[in-house]
């Protein structure tokens, strides 16, 4: 066997299993706008900011006190 006929299988099911691995989150302000992640939003950092990526790829930073909830998508 050579590579094509193994690793194009392989390589596609791992892709598979990464995607697999995401957790979309609502996060919702304080004045009730939402955001839908693709993955739950790094925790806060050392300036006082959440960093995520919306659905739309787009990189929001808020201040967490401006974070009401940060829930799992169902």
């Amino acid at each position: 066997m050579d590579f094509k006929t193994l690793g194009w299988p392989l390589a596609g099911a791992a892709l598979l299993t990464l995607a697999g691995c995401s957790t979309p989150t609502v996060v919702t302000l304080q004045n009730g706008t939402q955001y839908l992640t693709k993955d739950m939003p790094k925790t806060k950092t050392i300036d006082g900011f959440f960093e995520f990526e919306d659905i739309s790829g787009k990189t929001v930073k808020v201040r967490s006190d401006e974070v009401a909830t940060i829930l799992k998508e169902d």
